[in-house]
């Protein structure tokens, strides 16, 4: 009896936490459905850098992909991360949103004159970024042991910081990175003092 009401209440923290990735994921391919039959109409509401009007695109970007073969390219290693993430952390929608806005005002800032950055890498470099750091900073085994994982199965697209391809915006895993990194050592800096005291 004590163990299913255990089972039970595992059943209970987990759920709910994963819901957001989920939504955002749902959120997305809606998204990209409907640019699909729009032709592409969608796709201009994604970062222009230094453009003033194409700020909130800061927001809108993640949900945004150029096709849904770039779609499908971001889905699993976005639900895999962001549920890790989100499991981690009881701040998922911290390290988010820091990620989609830091992420995306420096890719504003920065990026490459007349282009235009979308899709959901940035915020999944932003989970790993996060996810590689967190532990570290908290002091905590089991995001420590997170991180390992993370870094063995995941640790080859780090790759895709560097300017290798013209089509790819590595700005957007550059800096998404970045903010996920800034977002672990502000939150882990914070939970391992409240520990301490």
């Amino acid at each position: 009896m004590s163990q299913s009401l255990a089972q039970s209440g595992a059943k209970g923290t987990i759920v709910p936490r994963i819901i957001p990735v989920i939504v955002m994921t749902v959120i997305m391919w809606v998204s990209e459905l409907v640019d699909v039959v729009l032709n592409g109409f969608l796709d201009k509401f994604g970062i222009h850098p230094r453009d003033v009007e194409s700020l909130p695109g800061i927001l809108a970007a993640p949900f945004l992909h150029v096709g849904l073969g770039h779609l499908i390219a971001n889905t699993g290693t976005f639900i895999v991360l962001g549920i890790a993430t989100a499991l981690i952390t009881r701040r998922f929608w911290s390290v988010t949103l820091g990620v989609i806005v830091l992420g995306g005002l420096a890719v504003w800032v920065f990026g490459a004159p007349n282009t235009v950055h979308l899709g959901a890498s940035g915020l999944v470099y932003g989970y790993l970024g996060f996810l590689l750091a967190y532990g570290f900073v908290a002091r905590r085994a089991v995001a420590i042991a997170v991180a390992i994982g993370v870094f063995i199965v995941y640790g080859g697209i780090v790759w895709g910081v560097l300017p290798t391809n013209p089509y790819v915006s590595w700005e957007g895993h550059l800096f998404g990175a970045l903010a996920g990194c800034l977002m672990a050592y502000l939150i882990g800096r914070k939970e391992r003092v409240a520990l301490v005291r």
